[in-house]
């Protein structure tokens, strides 16, 4: 009987949802342990430095060469303090040998929901490594190959942002060249301007070019992301050909990147956030996208050598942003940056969905409410769609008792059935595919929101009633629950199918979308149901209209 096997499958459902909650608390309760600590990178004259891939072991380093480059020197090492600077967004640690960023913290992000701590993007750990380098290479550059990078000096260990801008110096003194190496961060961004101040009072023309580089594992962050699609984690870059080219770690492992052009930027992304360098836009820049002898990934890029006369001061300049995928910040960076906010295939959809979105939550102050209203928005321009389609409905449930009746008489003869279904779609001017096309229509804007709502980090730990996270799935499953019932009502406003196949598997499908709505994001699964509210209420008012 039908309503035996609805009911087994029923249960079959309900007990593949307990395995997945189990399955989720084992994971949660085994999870490994973060180790958050920053280490000092210190470099001995022992330590095995990091090199391209292509390069002889002994000549191994992180450190980039151009042609003009002095010889190798030994190695260094010198206890040293990390500075620490705070801003209302950035919480930085920087290593002042070499004056790289071994750690980045976003105090406007937590960690997780129910945490106290700020998402850290950067880190250098003993079980992860994940840094911003950068520094002078060439005929007078600070850094050299075998892992020797110059200790600045600064005037505190600890610096903390008072006004709209904080100036950071790090000193170095090559000789008769003084060397400042000057961090600028502005309150309210992500985007940190990175200056060299040359100083040459020695007697000769200084020269050197300026280098920036990511270097990181691997290894993948925690993500809730759910059922369904995964966060990319990997390299992007910018080239004269492509606005916006994704190269994952097995695409670096197989085949380096290393093309010069003019301006551009290279970044490092996951999902939510992403790190980048973006050089001076009007030089000429050699960008290098590499795997390192310890497995570690370095991709960044090489200036043009640049030249500071005897007695003159001179400044070479790079940009280093850190901080979420946040589009308009991006757009004002780089005019392809913000392209690191992949929406994928369904862009043309998703990108404008996200203004209307972002839009209507400027006004609402809420973006469950946004995402309310932006359905609401959806659907009016498609009302005509919609109406015929119900009307086509409510045409077919006025036909169904004529339907029973000629499956009575002509059950057995699937021609003849056939014949005199047609000749009543017919006589009462019904089409029974008259509806499919405006149900197939909020297929693809449920696509492009899934991915908005995937790739926009203002969804993240944003709140609505009951929901503390729109982002991802729904704890108490209640908003999957009620969308489940907004279906099944749905389908009771519609003519149920002739075929008795066809009909058990209309019934089977609200249990099978609600399971697998269980594990969307809260929001996407609040469209859907405020989507399936509407057409209930449109079902309702036309079948009323009609007298069905």
């Amino acid at each position: 009987m039908d309503w035996q096997r609805t009911l087994l499958l029923g249960g079959i459902g309900i007990v593949v949802v307990m395995l997945f909650q189990e399955w989720n608390k084992f994971e949660q309760q085994h999870k490994p342990v973060e180790d958050t600590r920053t280490i000092v990178e210190t470099v001995t004259p022992t330590e095995t430095p990091d090199v391209p891939s292509d390069q002889p072991p002994a000549s191994q380093d992180d450190v980039p060469s151009v042609a003009t480059e002095q010889p190798q020197v030994t190695a260094q090492n010198t206890d040293h303090q990390l500075i620490a600077v705070n801003t209302d967004v950035l919480q930085m640690l920087i290593n002042p040998r070499g004056g790289d960023i071994v750690k980045v913290a976003l105090p406007e992000y937590l960690k997780q929901l129910d945490s106290e701590e700020p998402y850290i993007l950067l880190n250098n750990t003993n079980s992860h490594t994940y840094i911003a380098q950068s520094g002078l290479v060439g005929k007078n550059g600070t850094d050299k190959s075998g892992g020797i990078r110059p200790l600045f000096s600064s005037s505190s260990s600890r610096y903390d942002i008072s006004g709209d801008e904080l100036v950071v110096d790090l000193n170095y003194q090559q000789g008769e060249v003084a060397i400042t190496k000057r961090f600028t961060f502005r309150r309210g961004d992500y985007l940190v301007d990175i200056d060299y101040l040359v100083d040459n009072r020695s007697a000769e023309q200084w020269q050197a070019n300026i280098y920036a580089q990511i270097k990181r594992d691997a290894s993948k962050p925690d993500s809730d992301a759910g059922f369904g699609m995964q966060p990319y984690v990997g390299a992007a870059i910018t080239t004269p050909e492509e606005n916006y080219v994704k190269l994952s770690f097995e695409d670096i492992r197989e085949k380096r990147f290393d093309e010069t052009y003019t301006g551009g930027w290279v970044a490092m992304l996951q999902h939510y956030f992403m790190s980048a360098w973006v050089p001076q836009q009007d030089d000429n820049n050699n960008y290098k996208l590499r795997q390192l002898s310890n497995g570690d990934y370095s991709l960044g890029y090489v200036g043009p050598s640049q030249s500071v006369a005897a007695g003159q001061n001179g400044v070479l300049k790079t940009r280093f942003y850190a901080g979420p995928k946040d589009i308009k910040q991006l757009e004002s960076i780089h005019q392809h940056l913000d392209l690191t906010i992949d929406y994928g295939w369904a862009w043309w959809i998703s990108k404008p969905l996200f203004w209307l979105l972002d839009f209507l939550h400027n006004f609402v102050g809420n973006w469950g409410w946004a995402i309310l209203l932006l359905t609401l928005c959806v659907r009016i321009p498609m009302y005509p769609l919609f109406a015929k389609s119900a009307r086509s409905m409510a045409g077919m449930r006025k036909i169904q008792p004529e339907m029973q009746r000629l499956k009575e008489l002509y059950g057995d003869d699937r021609q003849k059935m056939s014949q005199e279904m047609m000749g009543l779609y017919k006589k009462h001017g019904v089409n029974p595919m008259g509806g499919c096309l405006p149900m197939l229509l909020p297929m693809p804007i449920f696509l492009g929101l899934y991915y908005m709502l995937f790739e926009s980090v203002e969804l993240r730990h944003a709140d609505w009633l009951w929901v503390a996270d729109l982002s991802v799935k729904d704890p108490l499953f209640i908003l999957p629950l009620i969308m489940g019932l907004t279906m099944w009502i749905q389908q009771k406003l519609n003519p149920q199918p002739a075929e008795a196949s066809m009909a058990t598997a209309m019934k089977i499908m609200p249990i099978m979308f609600t399971f697998m709505f269980m594990w969307f994001p809260a929001g996407l699964v609040l469209y859907w149901t405020v989507n399936n509210v509407f057409s209930i209420a449109q079902s309702w008012f036309v079948n009323k209209k009609l007298g069905v």
